[in-house]
């Protein structure tokens, strides 16, 4: 299944407009790990966005996304810094005036500083689409996570945790309950003042089906700022699920075009 969505994304901050926090491709990182993208302080951080594209004629084609997200940071483990976030969003398509694919998201996390680039996480996930055969998938995960290097123009971060996954599914297949070990790594290029690379892949393995049930998540993406307040962003997603629910296919990608707004 490919969609492609075009349209224009408004990003308004409560208190703090952030560019990672619009609605885009899936959020790899919250998928397979925790995300804090929201930069937190000692104030509480907010930020809303929606986006909408519409198309009439031969095909009547609506597509709607939403995204919240708030992270607050207070003193953890040996007065570190400890950052907690929560992050939900909607995606909702409808073409020819039937709804074909609708999907709820939701992240609580948290990510507790210790030394030297290294950090630990634990977050909770949840995500219906029956669309996709699923009526409630649940993961409860924790980890460690590590800055592997940053000069400045090239950065590259990775987490590795396990979790525990429950997986509801929309027709008569049995609900599956399982642990699974969990990877995400991150690559960013600034290519110059403007426009900033990236990469973000995520994977996970069943481990009661270790070589059979594993999902593959990849984004690469280009972030370009027309001004202060504008911004540009493009995105390629590919998700492989090697064992997905009875009855759908193993690969879908989606592709986004969309211009922001901050203030």
């Amino acid at each position: 299944m490919k969609k492609i969505l075009l349209g224009a994304t408004a990003l308004c901050g409560v208190a703090l407009a952030d560019i990672h926090a619009m609605p885009t491709v899936t959020d790899v990182e919250g998928r397979y790990a925790n995300n804090v993208n929201v930069e937190a302080s000692d104030t509480l951080k907010q930020s809303i966005g929606i986006g909408f594209a519409n198309t009439t004629g031969n095909t009547k084609a609506t597509n709607l996304n939403a995204r919240y997200g708030a992270s607050y940071t207070t003193l953890g483990w040996r007065n570190q810094a400890l950052k907690w976030a929560f992050d939900a969003s909607i995606f909702l398509t409808r073409d020819d005036d039937s709804t074909t694919n609708e999907e709820y998201v939701a992240m609580l996390g948290a990510e507790q500083y210790i030394a030297n680039g290294w950090y630990g996480y634990g977050a909770t996930n949840w995500l219906r689409n029956k669309f996709r055969n699923y009526n409630n998938k649940w993961s409860i995960g924790a980890g460690v996570g590590k800055v592997i290097f940053d000069d400045g123009k090239h950065s590259l971060s990775g987490k590795f945790g396990g979790a525990n996954n429950i997986e509801d599914y929309s027709n008569a297949q049995a609900d599956e309950k399982f642990a699974s070990l969990n990877q995400y790594l991150e690559y960013n290029n600034k290519l110059n003042a403007s426009s900033n690379l990236y990469v973000k892949l995520g994977a996970m393995q069943n481990l009661d089906n270790f070589s059979k049930d594993y999902e593959f998540l990849g984004v690469v993406g280009v972030n370009v700022s027309l001004s202060d307040t504008l911004y540009l962003k493009v995105e390629q997603e590919v998700a492989y699920d090697a064992l997905p629910p009875v009855g759908f296919d193993k690969t879908d990608t989606k592709t986004i075009v969309s211009l922001g707004y901050k203030f």
